[in-house]
């Protein structure tokens, strides 16, 4: 599970303080633009920090996404890892080792399917969406960019991930950046850039071909 979590993601305690209203203004205007992307795609570097480790671990790929929670992740050049949201599986293919795990998400259940919820924390649909899953813990405005942390309001969610970080940009709404924090203290930022609104994005990349010498697992089954 840790493993999937770490290479996926599209890819995000209570507040002290109650939210202004410039505050829920910035925030209600990001929401309503999320309405509008349909589809999206932009470059990314994805940092990885570990307590074991005295330097993080930066890695570059590339993202597509369409809505509302399908999406495409490649890490590396060439892609050392690809990360498929298909409407009923998620795929995780690693072309060096020629191997591919499924996750269908028909049979998942209980932290699987929070963890699912998570990594689409950063497209949005609307403030009921994301108030039914998450607590606003803090939300600060610098300059041009909104800095939202979130909790997951599942506790099962919150044993595996205690928070979610999501920056926008307060002008153009584009997304800037995700990250999450671990409970053991490790955590993941993914840094977008070069971000494109609603390309054609062909269905291919959302059901990929599997090679015929590719080993097929499905990690689910042996934890039932």
């Amino acid at each position: 599970m840790k493993k999937l979590l770490f290479v996926v993601l599209l890819i995000t305690g209570l507040s002290a303080r109650a939210a202004s209203a410039d505050d829920n203004t910035v925030l209600d205007k990001w929401l309503a633009a999320q309405t509008k992307v349909q589809s999206w795609e932009a470059d990314f570097v994805q940092t990885r920090t570990f307590k074991t480790l005295s330097q993080p671990l930066k890695e570059s790929g590339h993202v597509w996404f369409t809505a509302p929670d399908r999406f495409h992740w490649e890490l590396g050049h060439p892609p050392k890892t690809i990360a498929v949201r298909a409407p009923n599986e998620m795929l995780l293919l690693y072309p060096k080792l020629k191997r591919v795990e499924r996750y269908p998400l028909t049979e998942a259940a209980g932290p699987w399917r929070e963890a699912m919820g998570l990594l689409e924390a950063g497209f949005p649909r609307s403030r009921q969406q994301m108030e039914s899953r998450f607590t606003i813990v803090s939300q600060k405005v610098n300059g041009n960019t909104c800095d939202l942390v979130l909790q997951p309001k599942s506790p099962a969610a919150r044993k595996m991930m205690p928070r979610i970080g999501i920056s926008f940009d307060t002008q153009t709404s584009n997304l800037l950046s995700t990250s999450l924090e671990f409970a053991d203290g490790s955590s993941m930022r993914n840094d977008f850039s070069n971000p494109v609104l609603n390309p054609t994005v062909d269905e291919k990349m959302f059901s990929p071909d599997i090679p015929s010498d590719y080993k097929v697992v499905e990690p689910l089954k042996k934890v039932k």
